[in-house]
């Protein structure tokens, strides 16, 4: 990690707040051998108690990437009753569209895809790029959220499982990502930048969470920090097992969200997103601290091919190139700079966190 993080600190030892957090509060929550394979059983057979005269035991978003295909891969050699849901927002590579139509028929799980209205959608994401700030994805990880939990409704079912995990994802700065549930911060920016008033987009705030969370007892469900995660092992299974088709980096299943955490965010505000997943695989011993730093000296995109992607994500979005290229020069920004419901969110969600502590740490 390094100063791309505005709030980054470092100790005598020149190790950073984020590392030493890992070590010493979140590896906890990591593989421990026999105590977390007795608690992934535990929850397994909560589930499906939970199930019982249900279509589903539970619910698994499926982007086409390897962390959530895994998942739905564990999820049925668990014997658990899965249905897949994906959002689709417009931006699915190819690849991803394969694997998540692989992923249902091999493993022979029920599938649905939440599509959102592109009109009302490409709008959020032009906003979200006018606004110059690092989270530019935030619509799709807002709808993602929105998406399943309207499924849960309709199927009355209790478990979301995630693929997020803090195996490869246990580090990742504020100022890199700020909170997708702030409604504050997400209103504002869509009535400043936006032309059109949303009308179908699914938004998902805190108080929608702690409905679902208090009133409907929906778990959130990280089974990946449950197994021994290494993620080019999974690959390796997942194309032996499943016909499962690499996509190109971190996040390409997504055209979009491929070329916002390998070029804008790099070129626009030199963060590079690898830092963030090298850190975490370094705190857990799958990569070598010199193995990332060689990754780490190439650019984080191909040079050769990114004018290509930016004439598409231009011409999709309903820009011309020098329109898009000149959102992409305007200075850069970070949430604080915009009206935000920060201070009030942190109370609320660490007030959770104490209360339901125990429950936390045993299970979810």
């Amino acid at each position: 990690m390094d100063t791309s993080d505005a709030d980054i600190t470092f100790n005598s030892k020149g190790e950073c707040n984020h590392c030493t957090e890992f070590n010493e509060k979140r590896i906890r929550y990591n593989y421990q051998g026999e105590k977390s394979d007795l608690d992934l059983e535990r929850m397994v057979l909560k589930m499906k108690s939970d199930g019982i005269g249900k279509e589903y035991d539970c619910i698994v978003g499926l982007s086409g990437g390897v962390d959530s295909s895994y998942v739905a891969y564990i999820c049925k050699q668990k014997g658990l009753r899965v249905l897949g849901v994906h959002l689709d927002n417009g931006w699915n590579s190819e690849e991803a569209v394969l694997n998540i139509k692989n992923i249902a028929r091999k493993l022979e799980i029920d599938y649905e895809s939440f599509v959102l209205d592109w009109e009302e959608f490409k709008d959020l994401q032009l906003s979200f790029l006018k606004a110059a700030i690092p989270e530019a994805d935030t619509p799709t990880d807002i709808a993602i959220l929105a998406a399943l939990h309207k499924v849960v409704v309709k199927y009355k079912v209790k478990y979301i499982i995630s693929g997020g995990n803090f195996a490869s994802e246990g580090i990742l700065p504020k100022t890199w990502h700020y909170n997708a549930k702030d409604l504050t911060y997400f209103d504002y920016i869509q009535r400043k930048f936006g032309t059109i008033r949303l009308k179908k987009f699914p938004t998902f705030g805190f108080r929608k969470e702690m409905y679902y969370k208090l009133i409907r007892k929906v778990k959130m469900v990280y089974i990946l920090n449950s197994v021994p995660y290494i993620k080019e092992d999974a690959m390796a299974l997942l194309k032996k097992e499943l016909d499962w088709k690499y996509y190109g980096g971190k996040h390409y299943e997504s055209k979009y969200t491929g070329f916002i955490q390998s070029y804008y965010l790099f070129e626009k505000f030199g963060i590079d997103y690898r830092r963030a997943t090298f850190s975490s695989q370094i705190c857990t011993g799958e990569v070598t601290r010199e193995e990332a730093l060689l990754e780490l000296s190439k650019k984080p995109y191909k040079p050769e091919v990114i004018e290509d992607e930016k004439k598409y994500i231009a011409k999709k979005l309903g820009v011309s190139i020098e329109e898009f290229d000149a959102i992409l020069k305007t200075p850069a920004k970070l949430y604080r700079d915009y009206p935000n419901d920060e201070k009030r969110l942190s109370f609320i969600y660490d007030t959770y966190r104490k209360i339901f502590k125990k429950e936390k740490l045993a299970s979810f």
